[in-house]
């Protein structure tokens, strides 16, 4: 029974039962803010990697473990691209909302890598369509639990830095996106099929390792001694040292709980400036908000009839559009256009997502002058270079160099589009709340906020393949490029136009406190 138990310690974080309770090992190393980070960014990293893993090996394995005919191709790479997005969006708000009201975030993201799992082997060993889309189908809800909570849990741990937390998760969506094309091709050519999956097999067994050796922030502060205020706040550098403190002690009450802050009138007019209303007004008449509207507003009701969401949520539905839209298209264009092998249409990947890694840079921005003007700036600069790659028409080395460039400013134009608005979904939810004291609940409403934030960028990735490839087989690569420049003009507008007030959360409370517990997450982070 006591192996049972240490057992379960170990894969749920929390403390045994009994009279007393020995702090899991390692951990402040397990709880620190570097392991939480570099295990969701290895979640989203392997949902990404599998995803763009067989994105080059798609249109040549299809005729040949599959068995369709070369004029078939393109319509099943598009559909099995799109019975992934349409997954992703119909499981997305559920796996937000469970993540919402579950106690640890850590146990969805080991559902999520169950179903990962079982996507894998189906795909691997699939030599029908129907296995295939189921495939791409588990696939999809496995991505819809990792962006929803993997999100969410960095905001929890990244409370001030939230552009900066997203620009983390670009940096791992773009590796995936680089490094998979290039090593799917390349692996399909030189070894075939099979060898490609014993590649996403081993990459799986690392998510595995990492996700059960994490620790939430907030199940370490169960071992955490001191209860002072201060601990309250969540700042990295107290939870990290009282998790070390707790670590040396040995042995800790499992009675011992960290108290929330009692608000006064003081903390009450600090919501007030949050939330844009005078801070000289009583602060009584922040308080009556909540009970005279509480009851009337539910959570995600709250956040649909936000217009800086719903502007979000179509920018982001833009742009995963534009996205996923070239996936379906690129590699049989360089291979019809080029007449490039598998290898040469992964390495093409290169150009539109190794920008990816400015993402952190691109969310200190958002964080420090609003999301508006660089997603702005971002979906205005892509609607030119759209346009452009219509001319790529030839088979030479001047055409092969200007779709590279292309590509290149383009993947940074996307980087600016998107970061700040994944960004932008916990600035709309801060000021709900501030607008609202208390009616998100105690465990607020990330999960869902981050699920709503995959579900537009599935439907966008469900629509964009569908729309990109039926484009490009019927009209043309040109009539397809201006096409989707059209989609990049209407999330200019809906951003210019919708999007919230320059807003940086880390700014709102100039108070020591608040001073030294940023600080500290700086440090940590």
């Amino acid at each position: 029974m006591r192996l049972l138990a240490t057992i379960w310690q170990f894969l749920s974080g929390a403390p045994q039962a009994g009279a007393a309770s020995k702090p899991p090992f390692l951990l402040k190393q397990r709880s620190s803010s570097f392991t939480i980070i570099m295990t969701v960014c290895l979640a989203i990293f392997t949902d990404i990697f599998f995803y763009a893993l067989i994105v080059p090996v798609v249109p040549f394995s299809l005729t040949v473990q599959v068995g369709l005919g070369e004029d078939q191709v393109q319509e099943w790479t598009s559909s099995l691209l799109a019975c992934y997005s349409g997954a992703l969006f119909v499981a997305s708000p559920l796996a937000g909302l469970y993540a919402d009201h579950t106690s640890s975030r850590r146990w969805p993201l080991l559902l999520g890598l169950i179903a990962l799992a079982a996507s894998t082997l189906l795909l691997c060993f699939s030599h029908s369509i129907g296995l295939l889309v189921l495939g791409r189908l588990l696939q999809g809800v496995a991505a819809a639990i990792v962006w929803s909570v993997g999100c969410a849990l960095l905001v929890d741990t990244l409370d001030t830095a939230v552009g900066v937390a997203m620009g983390y998760v670009g940096i791992a969506m773009s590796i995936g996106l680089i490094v998979a094309p290039v090593v799917g091709g390349a692996v399909y050519h030189a070894a075939g099929y099979y060898a490609v999956y014993y590649i996403a097999f081993s990459v799986v067994a690392l998510d595995i390792l990492l996700r059960l050796i994490m620790i939430e922030k907030k199940v370490a502060r169960q071992w955490i001694k001191d209860e002072t205020p201060a601990s309250a706040t969540g700042s990295d550098r107290d939870i990290e040292h009282q998790a070390q403190t707790a670590g040396n002690a040995g042995v800790q009450s499992p009675n011992t709980q960290v108290e929330a802050p009692v608000h006064n009138e003081g903390s009450q007019e600090k919501e007030a400036e949050k939330g844009g209303q005078n801070p000289e007004a009583p602060s009584h008449s922040v308080a009556a908000a909540p009970s005279t509207k509480r009851s009337k507003l539910r959570p995600v009701l709250v956040l649909i009839k936000s217009p800086r969401l719903l502007a979000a949520l179509y920018g982001l539905f833009a742009q995963a559009g534009i996205m996923m839209g070239f996936d379906a298209v690129l590699a049989l264009f360089v291979k019809e256009t080029f007449g490039w092998n598998s290898t040469a249409a992964g390495l093409m990947f290169l150009s539109i997502f190794l920008p990816g890694f400015i993402a952190p840079g691109v969310g200190w921005l958002a964080d420090r002058y609003g999301a508006k003007w660089p997603s702005f700036g971002g979906f205005a600069a892509s609607v030119p270079l759209l346009v452009c790659l219509r001319f790529v028409t030839e088979n030479t080395i001047s055409h092969k160099v200007m779709l590279c460039v292309l590509l290149v400013v383009l993947g940074c134009a996307l980087v600016f589009s998107n970061t700040p608005l994944m960004a932008e979904i916990t600035y709309v939810i801060d000021e709900k709340e501030a607008e609202y004291p208390g009616i998100f609940g105690e465990k607020g409403v990330y999960g869902i906020g981050y699920g709503l934030f995959t579900m537009a960028f599935a439907l966008g990735g469900t629509i964009g393949p569908l729309f990109a490839g039926y484009v490009h087989a019927g009209p043309g690569w040109g009539t397809m490029t201006w096409a989707v420049a059209v989609w990049a003009a209407s999330g200019a507008v809906v951003v210019f136009f919708w999007l919230g007030r320059t807003h940086t959360k880390s700014g709102t409370d100039t108070s020591p406190a608040a001073g030294n517990a940023s600080e500290g997450l700086r440090t940590s982070a």
